[in-house]
């Protein structure tokens, strides 16, 4: 790490991979509510590190109750191959999706609605959401992702 920057990292495969740190996750959180009441939907968001290990979330009052997996299944699907997760669709069934579906116990949703989150083009983690229409949801991630000013793009 340089000093100066405050870069959270662990320790994956021998390799460090950074992170998000949990105060950066719940400033992309309170944007990601923020645009949630602008847009009027409830509906719940999960920021999760690059592995897809949750950081936190929210449901809002009034949310469906499938919403809180969803948006996490999203998170990680893009954290996964650092890629907004709508793109993934037309490959939902090609043998890799389905064995990282099958691997992460149905935590996997390839769907539009989930972000990856950059810090200088190195991935840090990916935004989530689920109980809008899958723009709203994608919409709402990129919120989050904008007011923290970090980037949906390498």
């Amino acid at each position: 790490m340089l000093p100066g920057i405050h870069v959270h990292a662990r320790r994956f495969g021998g390799n460090i991979l950074a992170s998000l740190t949990l105060s950066e996750a719940e400033t992309i959180l309170a944007g990601s509510k923020a645009k949630m009441v602008e847009l009027g939907v409830k509906m719940s968001i999960s920021v999760v590190d690059p592995r897809g290990d949750l950081i936190t979330m929210c449901k809002m009052d009034g949310a469906p109750w499938r919403t809180p997996v969803v948006s996490r299944g999203k998170a990680v699907a893009s954290a996964s191959f650092e890629v907004a997760s709508g793109s993934l669709t037309d490959n939902s069934q090609a043998p890799i999706f389905r064995a990282f579906m099958a691997m992460e116990g149905g935590h996997f949703i390839p769907g539009q609605g989930a972000l990856p989150v950059f810090r200088g083009g190195e991935i840090i983690g990916a935004v989530g959401g689920s109980g809008g229409t899958a723009q709203e949801d994608e919409d709402c991630a990129r919120a989050g992702i904008e007011a923290a000013g970090f980037s949906a793009t390498r």
